[in-house]
């Protein structure tokens, strides 16, 4: 599978509560309120609302997320995501007209935490 494939899609309209765990890369352009833990991609739409803990590879921000980001490869917050809340992250890249109401923890992987581990 291509490391850009998207895995699983939550569309436009669609409310989700809970814990989400992938592999891969998911899309959330619906409404998302929880906890979101992968090593893989998440891309948020420009009409997505995320609100929670967000712990992953990398992220992909047009959309709003609301909470705690911790991403351990990068995060990427195009020009129409709005970011209220902390990130954690070794690379950021961000367009003209993105908003960050938050702070910014950068460094090398080392100083960014790890993925929490699920007890099995």
């Amino acid at each position: 599978m291509a490391r850009d494939e998207i895995n699983a899609f939550l569309g436009a309209g669609t409310n989700y509560s809970g814990k989400l765990n992938f592999q891969g890369a998911v899309r959330i352009d619906g409404h998302f309120e929880g906890e979101v833990i992968s090593d893989g991609t998440l891309v948020v739409g420009q009409d997505a609302v995320v609100e929670g803990q967000v712990h992953v590879g990398q992220l992909v921000l047009s959309g709003n997320i609301r909470g705690e980001v911790v991403a351990a490869e990068k995060v990427v917050l195009h020009k129409s995501a709005n970011l209220i809340g902390d990130i954690k992250t070794p690379v950021l890249v961000v367009e003209e007209g993105a908003v960050l109401e938050g702070r910014l923890t950068m460094g090398s992987l080392e100083t960014v935490p790890e993925l929490p581990v699920e007890a099995e």
